[in-house]
């Protein structure tokens, strides 16, 4: 990967006693590409719920037959 310097080449004034400047100085690199593969995915789908209602129902009469 290569990256350079962009830096401002305007002066900072008067030559001082250190080589120090307030500009703005930008480091800038290539993009990076990275490549992301999904992984595999296991997806359960609920199995269909069964129920029942049962009725029972009794038919008779409480009347005993004489």
């Amino acid at each position: 990967m290569s990256c350079y310097e962009r830096c401002l080449p305007t002066s900072c004034g008067p030559t001082p006693l250190a080589n120090s400047c307030n500009e703005p100085c930008v480091r800038q690199c290539q993009d990076s590409t990275v490549v992301i593969q999904p992984s595999p995915v296991v997806v359960t789908l609920p199995g269909p719920i069964l129920s029942s209602f049962p009725q029972n129902t009794t038919v008779g009469s409480s009347a005993s037959a004489a």
